[in-house]
Order: structure tokens, then C-alpha cells, then sequence
């Protein structure tokens, strides 16, 4: 230990800590046991007086390190803020006297688990160093927003308002996207009884008149280079001028476009005039600007029309779109209004399979009905067209439940969207698809939006269907490319009041990325961590794992092809740590040793003690706070468990296992985040990548002698309150049954 670090624990006694645990005893093991210089205690830790103790000895003592044992690091996070310090914390509460019973038999074993945290937070405290931030900051505070629709008009108008500069870019002429082309929109406010105006124009005209806001026309980004904070920007515009912008943060709002509905010709589209989409459908509501609707066949007012739903959507045999859009049915509702607005004594039906009207209830249903609409549940075969009419063949769902036939001037399909995201890497990779004459065939490929200089590919990880990548339940405008935020349609199929509400919290998640480069501190989701990752070049090996492993994009390669960190673009996950074959990557508050100095400082009971002991790795975004939940309620656990909470299970290096299977540990559990299509790792690829490296671990067993069922990991979501302790106590009495570990007797 070097001359200038201190290192002081502090025990509380608070919440029932003092009358469950022997505080004195605790004191005494973090003095002898975990040899720091100086060791308190106090009745209530996080009081204004128990806080001020620790400031004082900081202060006066030239305390530099602290051990907090008390409650669990996820609580009382501002009364323990001492960026100055290294600090870690021991759950004594939710992971010690909230989930053991209140009984003199489960006295001794509350009380070692109690010791055991105090060893492990003063090795911890010891193998960490206070992250001073990142010192490759960035300071550019504009905003560039790429699409001029509603949801980017949305996003650079709310940027503006709140002070940040702007720049917007529009690949086309106007300004206004796809609502642009629109006659009328979905009534967002009470009583939702009519379709209304856009306000597109309003838009625009804000747009125009705000000096925060720079705008292109006709221009497309050709370059995108840099991080949060720092990209540097490259514009070309129809004329062939290049200009370069210094950007903050960018959110791409490039929409979607409808569904090819040439690919549905058993619905008669292109077999007829008179079968249009959706957009085309607005085409003819604008040309009539509020007059009768004519028929593109031959002029003439329409009389009767029929909606298709879902026309190449929810499909489930892998043709068409299999997701539903959401917003179809309502659009269709408001296009049929167009008619029933302008003649009453227009046949209008609306053939549906499920009607879905997110936002506005059954509201503007109810309104369809009172004006006439007809609603009718069944799916659409197929749409002939004939002499003067088309037929539309049916199978009725709910009258009669056989095929029918509805016979109408014109049909209108309600197709969907599909997402304006740019060049899917991994969709481009895959061979191409056999066509009819044998053939391979591959559809046009698409153009990049952001042209980013990233060795992972020129645009935003997408989807299986082309939507940008985002965690849809905790954050859902971020995408794996830090400092990037998309919204509206690219993102999930939604309409424009969606789109607007998505545009405006992409907009501050945004400036939060702006202002986090600025001070040198991590995004989402561990805003404001001032560490980043480190490494030893003389000790690298140039395998490139950490590189490919990186799900943000954040390590390239120099010119010696040793990896180069852009911190800037890290989430500080520990993915590329735990990738390292050779441990040369760490965090100074999170590392090899940090975790692996915890696992040591275990006391190891001999193999007559039947006493064993189980390590557990948790992800500290899911699995660790449903432990601490389910510490809340009460729901007790074995007390032969250690748990080490970690960022993500993408960060577990294997010495941890191997290191706690050779110290005599009889268990190791590792808990994480679902992985897969439905993910819900915060860190995107996290729980997947470590899974990966993790289903090697029985050879390593094997070669030890042991057991498979000595390592098990276990998906866990922050949810799983009462199947956590389950799953603990079930293996808990599995390592009984098999027996303590071989490896306590060395």
C-alpha cells in the first residue's frame, strides 16, 4: 500500500444493523482482517452527523479510500457521494439482516455473512482508485438532427428552446417529411370526432424563423467521425458545396416509408387503378382539397370504398411484414372520415382482422360509427378487379364465419412502414436469397445515413426488421452508437403524436450525452461514472477480442493495431474487460482485481464445517436489484452465498471462476440479463457476449475434476423479486447434495 492512501471503514448501525449484527466485531475485522488504518462506527451512518464524520476524517485524517458497511450501494447514493474517494460499500442490510431470519440458530451464520462484506469491501476499496474523468472531453454543444419530418422539426425546435444551437438536414427541397403529404391527421385532443390539420406548416414556419436553428436542403451527411461531444460532421448539398459542422450529439430522425404494396398484386394493387395505399390515398384527399374524391380509373366521384387492414403486415408466413404498424387502423379511420366528411351517402367499410387504436381509446371508433362507417371483421383474400368495380373476397369472422364478397369503386390497402435506417451490416453479410428462376437475387441496397467512420459498419445497428437497435424498455432512443439517439418510425412503427413524444425525450437524453462529454463522464446507463477503461499495451496481445466484442463501437485499432479507446463513445460496461485473455484492460473503480480481490477475501470454512460457500456474480441492473428487492420484502436466502455485484455479465473475465472454484468455493452462480431478439441487457450485447464466453467453462471444470453443476448461470430480470431466493435455496441444497468442493482440503 502506498504512503499517500488511507483507507477507513465505517459500520453502521442503523435500520436494525446494530441490533442484528455485532458492530463491534465488524470494526474489529475490518481493522485486522482488512487492514485499514481506520475503522468506526455509528448509530446512523447517513445522517447529516454520521456523513459529516466521514467528511471530517477526510479532511483532517487524509482518509482516501472509503468502506461504507451499511445499506446497498443502490441506496442512499447522495449522502455517500464522495467523488474525491475511492469508495465501496457492504450490503449489511438488504443482502445480510433484511434476508436472513430474526432467530438466535441464524445468528452466527447472519453475522459471518456480515464479516465476509466487510472483508470484501475493504479488498475492494484497496484494489480501486478514485476515476479522475476522462480528460479527451469534448466541448461542442450543437445538436444535428438528419430529417426534416415532424419528429426532426420536433427535436431541433426542443434542442433550441432549451439553449442548444442546431443543425438540421433534409435530403429533400422541403422541410415536412411524410405528414407533409398528408390531407389531415389523427385528432390528438378531446373529443376526437374529426380528423385535423397537420400543422406541418406551423412546423416549418418555426423552423424558419428561429436563428438557432441552420438548415439544409437537399443535403445528405457524407462523413461522421468523432464521439459525443466531439463529431465532426460532413454536409454535401445538391449544389456539390461540402460543409463541416462540429456536433455535440445527433439524433436521426429519418422516418419510414409505406410498405411496397407492388409486392401484394393478389390484393389487385397494380392490377388496377383503383386500388391505392394509404399514401396514395392522401394523394387523392389532397388533390380534391375537400371536394369528392375521385377515382383514378376514370375521374369519377367514388361511391363506395373498401379498407383492407393490415395489407402485408402481421404476417406469418415470412412474405410480408410480421409486425403490426400500430397506427394503420386509426389512419384508416381518418381517411374514411374523408369520405363519410364529404357525402354521408358514401359506402365505406372498414375490413379489419383487430382494430387497434392506440391514443385517442375507442373515441374516434365511436365516431367512424355515428358517421356510418362500417366496421367488418374478417381477412381479405384477395381483391379482383372487374367491369366498372372491384370485389373485394373476404372471409367473414364474425356474421356468418364463410367466405364473402363486397363489391366497391375503390380499395384501399393499409400497408405499414417500413423503417428509413441506412445500411444493415449484418442483413448485407448474409448470402443471397434463391429466387424463382434459380437465380440468386438480393434487393437493392440500401444508402448510408451517417456514413460513420466506425469499423463496426457506416450506420446505427438495426433490428431483425430494420428498426434501429435500442433497449425498448429502459432506454429507448439510444442506440448502440453512444452519443447517437434515434426517433419516431425509424425506431418502432408509431404516428405523428408519437413520433413528437419520442422526439422530445430523444432530445434530452441528447443534451445529457452533450453535457456528460463535456465533464468527461459515461452515458447511459451509467450516467455520470467518471471512470473509463485503461490499458497495458506492453501486456497485449493484439487478439482483437476486445475490439470485435465492444457493443458501442468505442475501440478502433492504431497504426501498430493495438486497440485504441475512444472513451468518449464508452458505456463503461466492462465487456471488453472481461474479453481480455490476458487482463490488461481495466476500470480504476471496476477491474480484474477489484472483483478478484473480493472473491479472495472470503473466508473459506474447512470441508468438515458444512458451511459452503457459493459465489455470486450479479448484474447490477437487473439481478442485483431484484436481490436488493427481494431483501426489501423480506424473502429469505441461504446464507452460504457471497454476492459480487458486477456492470454486466459480458464482464466477467473467467479468472473469477477459476480463481473461486481453486480457492474452495462449492458454487458459483452467475446471474444476467435475458439475451436474444427480446434482450433486456442494458448494455445491448452484454449478457449474450459473457454467455458465450461462459458456455466454455465446463471444459475447465472437467480439467479441474469438478462437477458441471458447480457453475450455473441464470437469467435473471429485475422482476424476479420471489424466484431469485428460489433459484438461490434450490442450488444451495443441489451443492449439498453433491458435496463440499475437493478444493477446500488445499
Amino acid at each position: 500500500m502506498s504512503a499517500e492512501k488511507k483507507v477507513a471503514a465505517y459500520i453502521c448501525k442503523g435500520c436494525g444493523l446494530g441490533e442484528r449484527l455485532d458492530a463491534d466485531a465488524l470494526v474489529n475485522v475490518a481493522q485486522k482482517e482488512g487492514k485499514v488504518q481506520l475503522a468506526r462506527s455509528h448509530d446512523l451512518l447517513c445522517s447529516a452527523e454520521g456523513v459529516d464524520l466521514i467528511k471530517n476524517d477526510v479532511a483532517n485524517e487524509g482518509v482516501t479510500h472509503i468502506m461504507i458497511g451499511a445499506c446497498s450501494r443502490r441506496a442512499k447514493t447522495e449522502a455517500f457521494y464522495f467523488p474525491q474517494n475511492a469508495v465501496a460499500r457492504a450490503n449489511l442490510r438488504e443482502g445480510v439482516i433484511w434476508i436472513r431470519p430474526d432467530t438466535e440458530e441464524a445468528r452466527e451464520t447472519t453475522q459471518e455473512m456480515a464479516e465476509d462484506y466487510i472483508r470484501m469491501g475493504c479488498a475492494e476499496v484497496k484494489a480501486m482508485s478514485a476515476p479522475a474523468g476522462n480528460p479527451n472531453t469534448g466541448s461542442a454543444r450543437t445538436l444535428l438532427v438528419v430529417g426534416g419530418g415532424v419528429s426532426g422539426m420536433t427535436a431541433a425546435l426542443e434542442a433550441s428552446r432549451t439553449g442548444y444551437p442546431v443543425v438540421l438536414v433534409e435530403k429533400s427541397g422541403q422541410l415536412g417529411g411524410w405528414a407533409a403529404k398528408l390531407w389531415k391527421r389523427i385528432p390528438v385532443h378531446e373529443p376526437f370526432k374529426a380528423p385535423a390539420g397537420t400543422g406541418v406548416a406551423d412546423l416549418v414556419a418555426q423552423i424558419q424563423a428561429d436563428p438557432n436553428i441552420k438548415v439544409y436542403l437537399n443535403a445528405t451527411v457524407t462523413k461522421t467521425d468523432g464521439a459525443p461531444g466531439r463529431f465532426e460532421v460532413q454536409i454535401a448539398t445538391e449544389s456539390g458545396s461540402v460543409a463541416t459542422e462540429d456536433i455535440g450529439a445527433i439524433i436521426q430522425a429519418t422516418g419510414s416509408e409505406p410498405y411496397d404494396a407492388n409486392k401484394l398484386p393478389e390484393l389487385g394493387y397494380g392490377k388496377s387503378p383503383d386500388v391505392v395505399d394509404q399514401a396514395g390515398l392522401e394523394a387523392l384527399a389532397r388533390a380534391a382539397n375537400g371536394g369528392p374524391i375521385l377515382k383514378p380509373s376514370d375521374g369519377k366521384p367514388v361511391r363506395s370504398v373498401a379498407f383492407v387492414q393490415c395489407a402485408g403486415q402481421r404476417d406469418a408466413d415470412g412474405q410480408h411484414l410480421p409486425y403490426c404498424s400500430g397506427y394503420c387502423c386509426n389512419a384508416s379511420i381518418k381517411q374514411a372520415m374523408y369520405f363519410k366528411d364529404g357525402n354521408p351517402d358514401i359506402d365505406t367499410t372498414i375490413l379489419f382482422t383487430d382494430l387497434r387504436t392506440p391514443g385517442n381509446g375507442e373515441d374516434f371508433y365511436r365516431s367512424a360509427q355515428e358517421k356510418g362507417v362500417i366496421f367488418s371483421k374478417g381477412k381479405v383474400a384477395s381483391v379482383s378487379p372487374g367491369a366498372g368495380a372491384l370485389t373485394v373476397n373476404f372471409h367473414d369472422l364474425i356474421l356468418d364465419d364463410k367466405d364473402a364478397k363486397l363489391e366497391v369503386d375503390l380499395v384501399v390497402l393499409a400497408t405499414g412502414q417500413v423503417p428509413n435506417s441506412g445500411v444493415d451490416i449484418e442483413a448485407l453479410s448474409k448470402p443471397p436469397v434463391e429466387g424463382e428462376g434459380g437465380e440468386a437475387t438480393v434487393e437493392a441496397k440500401p444508402i448510408s445515413i451517417l456514413n460513420l467512420q466506425y469499423r463496426q459498419g457506416p450506420d446505427v445497428p438495426q433490428l431483425k426488421w430494420g428498426f434501429t437497435d435500442s433497449h425498448f424498455i429502459c432506454f429507448p432512443y439510444e442506440t448502440r452508437r453512444t452519443g447517437i439517439y434515434t426517433v419516431g418510425p425509424v425506431r418502432r412503427p408509431m404516428d405523428m403524436a408519437q413520433a413528437r413524444e419520442d422526439a422530445t425525450g430523444a432530445t434530452l437524453k441528447a443534451i445529457q450525452a452533450i453535457e456528460n462529454a463535456q465533464l468527461g463522464r459515461a452515458a447511459h446507463p451509467r450516467s455520470g461514472d467518471l471512470s473509463f477503461p485503461k490499458v497495458r499495451l506492453e501486456g497485449c496481445t493484439q487478439c482483437k477480442r476486445c475490439t470485435v466484442e465492444c457493443p458501442f463501437g468505442a475501440i478502433d485499432e492504431d497504426e501498430k493495431r493495438f486497440p485504441l479507446f475512444n472513451e468518449s463513445r464508452c458505456r463503461r460496461c466492462g465487456t471488453c474487460m472481461g474479453a481480455c485473455p490476458v487482463r490488461v484492460i481495466s476500470f480504476e473503480n471496476y477491474s480484474v482485481d477489484t472483483v478478484g480481490s473480493q472473491i479472495k477475501a472470503v473466508d473459506i470454512p474447512d470441508e468438515f464445517s458444512e458451511k459452503p460457500r457459493i459465489l455470486i456474480l450479479a448484474c447490477e441492473n437487473d439481478a442485483y436489484p431484484a436481490l436488493d428487492m427481494a431483501g426489501m420484502q423480506h424473502n429469505e436466502y441461504s446464507a452460504f452465498v457471497r454476492i459480487v455485484p458486477i456492470r454486466c455479465l459480458g464482464s466477467v473475465n473467467t479468472i473469477w471462476i477459476t480463481d473461486a472454484l481453486n480457492a474452495g468455493y462449492d458454487g458459483v452462480m452467475l446471474m444476467g440479463c435475458k439475451h436474444g431478439e427480446n434482450y433486456q441487457c442494458h448494455f445491448v450485447k452484454g449478457s449474450e457476449l459473457g454467455r458465450y464466453r461462459l458456455s466454455k467453462i465446463d471444459d475447465t471444470l472437467k480439467n479441474l475434476n469438478l462437477e458441471t453443476d458447480r457453475v450455473r448461470d441464470l437469467e435473471v430480470a429485475i422482476t424476479d423479486i420471489e424466484h431469485v431466493p428460489a433459484m438461490i435455496n434450490q442450488y444451495a441444497e443441489r451443492i449439498v447434495e453433491m458435496g463440499m468442493s475437493p478444493f477446500k482440503s488445499f
